[in-house]
């Protein structure tokens, strides 16, 4: 007998909202609690990236209040079994990612497995797992930050991955929490297609790819959700932008390096159409991001084909997931420092696919969508997956 379990995943970059605690975190949460409730889970994992903010020394205080709110709230009482791993050793810069994968097991979620790394084995889940610190000797997660001898050129920064392995009946599943590296210039993303930045992502998950499929365990279908910070190739998108217009590129005197970018229409008074430097990223006609969910934008967004031989992702119907305003009153307008881009995503190994209920047409047995898209969520707009995970009966 086919039975099915619903799946919600989320992920979220919340480095904006312990920056900015106040309004902000509240709204978030009834954002998440709302998708929670319209899609009726019976199992939940949330991907944190950036837990503690830029402020991180500061503000991990606030960071294990908010991992509290989220499981003693109301809205999840339902969830009897619950496992908590997240990272703020920020003393130990070596291995310290500022990652948090919670996960919540529905009280009429009867068997469920999680793998024990060391014995390399599958225990039944029971009750209140709380890792909070340093995850080291914990032996249902796998955290690993990337190397530093990676990228010898860029500040080395907490960006890793983090790995829990299940059984939700008899269908075995790893999801992993990962964090690539993000455009440190707009400029330099300019300099080449495909850029810099862009290489080292691929480079990087190319790595947690092979780090989870290697022969340390034996393999499982995974699904990797986290910020990948993928970007809209940047070369090719602003000779779109650009094509009807002037361009100025000024140098800084002192040196030879370019300072700004400017795009300025040919007539109708030479107005500014783009206008880039390291951390501006201003085009006027912003609705372009927003229309019919950016879609006119997607054929830039080309880091993930990399990886087609072995990731499948959900078509995207949803605009870029960042860099949204901070602004409380501003919750569907970018901010001007970054092109906006697709971010934050749900990919999954193709074997993944074979266990998705599809559902026929007309019953929306998927949804691939933001969390809170009319509402301040921060800088990032989370992102997420629901699904019919096939498990034959009991």
């Amino acid at each position: 007998m086919e039975a099915f379990t619903d799946v919600l995943l989320v992920t979220a970059n919340v480095g904006s909202l312990f920056d900015n605690v106040g309004e902000i975190q509240n709204e978030w949460l009834q954002e998440l609690y709302k998708t929670i409730h319209s899609h009726n889970p019976q199992f939940i994992a949330l991907h944190f990236q950036e837990v503690g903010g830029k402020d991180y020394m500061v503000n991990m205080g606030h960071a294990e209040n908010f991992f509290w709110n989220i499981e003693s709230s109301e809205e999840m009482k339902d969830f009897d079994r619950v496992c908590i791993y997240v990272d703020n050793q920020f003393q130990a810069e070596d291995r310290f990612t500022a990652l948090g994968s919670l996960y919540f097991i529905h009280k009429a979620l009867k068997n469920i497995y999680q793998y024990d790394f060391n014995v390399k084995d599958f225990k039944a889940v029971s009750g209140q797992n709380k890792h909070v610190g340093s995850l080291d000797g914990v032996t249902t997660v796998e955290k690993e930050k990337f190397p530093k001898n990676f990228w010898p050129d860029f500040k080395w920064s907490r960006k890793g991955f983090m790995r829990t392995r299940w059984i939700i009946h008899n269908q075995g599943l790893d999801l992993v929490n990962v964090h690539l590296f993000h455009d440190a210039s707009n400029l330099v993303a300019c300099n080449s297609s495909p850029s810099i930045y862009s290489a080292n992502r691929k480079h990087a998950l190319r790595y947690v790819i092979n780090r989870i499929s290697d022969s340390r365990y034996s393999p499982m279908p995974f699904i990797l959700f986290g910020d990948f910070n993928f970007r809209l190739d940047t070369l090719s998108l602003v000779q779109h932008l650009s094509i009807a217009a002037d361009v100025q590129t000024v140098k800084k005197e002192c040196s030879n390096e370019v300072e700004k970018i400017i795009c300025e229409e040919k007539d109708n008074d030479h107005q500014v159409v783009l206008h880039i430097e390291e951390k501006l990223f201003a085009y006027l006609h912003q609705a372009v991001f927003m229309e019919d969910n950016g879609r006119a934008l997607l054929k830039y967004d080309e880091e993930v084909a990399a990886f087609h031989d072995v990731i499948k992702e959900e078509d995207i119907t949803f605009p870029p997931s960042y860099p949204y305003s901070e602004e409380y009153t501003k919750p569907t307008q970018y901010m001007k420092t970054r092109c906006p881009a697709w971010c934050d995503r749900v990919l999954m190994s193709h074997t993944v696919q074979e266990f998705i209920h599809k559902g026929d047409d007309g019953e929306k047995s998927i949804v691939y969508n933001t969390v809170g898209p009319n509402v301040c969520m921060g800088d990032h707009k989370p992102v997420f997956l629901f699904f019919l995970l096939k498990t034959n009966g009991h």
